[in-house]
């Protein structure tokens, strides 16, 4: 008999698919290695207009989480104008302080992110990620200088001819083919591919329950391999973990991500807001794009907040 602890499809999905060892024995980029400067050059040459495109969300007290691990931002002031003059000639400043989880709102998951038996990307054990230290491998911060590149948006939700997904509605590997179809775009080496179902509707519209719910529009798990074939370098959803929820494959959590981060080496973007590019994009029928997403260089981090940006 199996060993339940191993006798999961997704597991043998991310063996077949794994990328441990193929940048060496101490990567940990990942898939961001496809990102060559050649990509990136080619990339810039993709902005005609100049037209820029914000794809985050904002970080404030009005963001969706509701609590306890992840909390929404705290923003204090901790100097004001009318605490008077600093110095004899007058000036006066402000000052703030921003308190929150790396990944309350828009954000990218690192290769330190999740894992399972006991080992991340690489080979690296869990055991590298350690409360007063951090995550000792496969931090974010190795990739903040890497996330600029060409970005692809699939209109998932246009393809289907609705606002927004339904719940709990799966993302397969023909749709992202189908997508890309009917939007007249190939995947290339070095991309970040990203794709809207419309669920960040349901933060817009001030229901944070639902968006963040385990009823969620996303990827299934045959997407791991198109994401592999094409050479992805990362990809980026407008939900809030990347994946349909609850998983099809009964007894497991979240084997999108795991396959993902884990296997493939690949960083995670989620909660990215592509109603206005999507629109843009619907409008000149252009869907690729300079992406710029670098997060913040927070040492031995397993996510990051980012502000990503879409140039066209």
């Amino acid at each position: 008999m199996a060993d339940a602890k191993s006798d999961y499809e997704f597991k043998k999905i991310g063996k077949e698919l794994s990328n441990w060892g193929r940048w060496g024995s101490d990567d940990e980029l990942g898939t961001i290695n496809f990102i060559t400067p050649d990509v990136r050059k080619a990339a810039a040459a993709l902005v005609r207009t100049g037209k820029t495109f914000d794809l985050g969300m904002p970080f404030s007290s009005a963001g969706p989480q509701s609590g306890g691990g992840r909390f929404n931002p705290i923003h204090t002031m901790t100097m004001m104008p009318s605490d008077g003059p600093l110095f004899p000639d007058g000036m006066i400043a402000s000052d703030d302080v921003v308190t929150m989880p790396l990944q309350c709102a828009t954000q990218w998951d690192s290769l330190a992110h999740v894992g399972y038996d006991e080992a991340l990307y690489n080979g690296v054990p869990g055991s590298a990620v350690t409360a007063s230290k951090g995550a000792i491998k496969n931090s974010f911060d190795k990739v903040v200088n890497r996330l600029i590149t060409r970005g692809v948006l699939l209109d998932i939700a246009g393809l289907k001819g609705v606002d927004r997904l339904a719940r709990s509605e799966e993302i397969t590997a023909d749709d992202l083919d189908a997508a890309a179809a009917r939007q007249g775009v190939s995947i290339q080496s070095g991309d970040v591919v990203m794709f809207r179902t419309g669920w960040y509707q349901h933060f817009t519209e001030g229901n944070s329950a639902l968006y963040l719910g385990w009823e969620s529009a996303g990827l299934g798990i045959s997407a791991a391999a198109w994401l592999h074939d094409h050479e992805v370098a990362a990809v980026a959803g407008d939900n809030f973990a990347i994946e349909c929820l609850p998983a099809k494959e009964e007894g497991t959590s979240l084997p999108v991500h795991m396959v993902l981060i884990r296997d493939l080496g690949m960083t995670l973007g989620e909660m990215f807001n592509f109603e206005e590019l999507a629109a843009d994009c619907n409008s000149d029928g252009v869907w690729e794009f300079l992406f710029s997403g670098i997060g913040i260089k927070v040492t031995a981090s397993v996510g990051s907040p980012v502000t990503p940006i879409a140039i066209k």
